[in-house]
């Protein structure tokens, strides 16, 4: 008996945690096939989801059914989510492009109350991420798609200050203490 209200415990923790990822519908497609007896129609889904906390993946379904499309691409999507670093949990470290096939796209960091200024799969991605202030452009391909994967490839090459300093064996104040360091420098050269 015991042994069962801990399993259900640990169910219950784990949906709490997929309780809080929010879900997005980026795309339905529809297909026809012609058989014999006239068309056949199946439907591939496009979800992207995310906690609105750093997490954040996409994924693609097909079946008969559009619920079941759905279904299968969220489950996808959940399984496939990757860490994206944040600004004061508001907007990227960085300015950004990434491409895939012809869809390509740019990301750039944005002051306090920008919003989010970019058009549909981007701003579907960026939302469910949790960004609050950033600037996006996509050129090329508006192939939902190609362009949630371009997104991705953006995203995927972020870092945070923590992260290169570590990289290069340094502390954060290194990193960071030279934007300042490099700022101040001609206002010393004057006087």
């Amino acid at each position: 008996m015991a042994r069962r209200n801990e399993e259900r415990g640990a169910g219950r923790g784990q949906d709490e945690r997929e309780s809080d990822v929010v879900e997005k519908l980026v795309h339905i497609n529809r297909v026809a096939a012609t058989v014999k007896g006239g068309r056949r129609f199946s439907f591939a889904a496009l979800m992207v989801v995310g906690d609105q906390k750093g997490r954040v993946g996409f994924g693609h379904g097909k079946a008969r059914e559009v619920p079941e499309a759905i279904r299968k691409a969220t489950e996808e999507a959940k399984k496939t989510m990757v860490r994206v670093p944040l600004r004061e949990s508001r907007t990227l470290h960085h300015d950004g492009a990434g491409r895939h096939g012809a869809g390509k796209v740019m990301l750039r960091a944005a002051p306090p109350g920008t919003g989010i200024i970019a058009g549909g799969p981007m701003r579907a991605v960026l939302e469910t991420l949790g960004v609050q202030d950033v600037v996006a452009k996509s050129v090329g391909s508006s192939n939902p798609y190609n362009m949630v994967r371009a997104t991705f490839d953006a995203l995927k090459g972020q870092s945070s200050p923590r992260q290169v300093a570590n990289k290069r064996g340094k502390k954060v104040g290194d990193i960071i203490g030279r934007r300042a360091d490099g700022a101040s420098a001609p206002d010393a050269s004057e006087g």
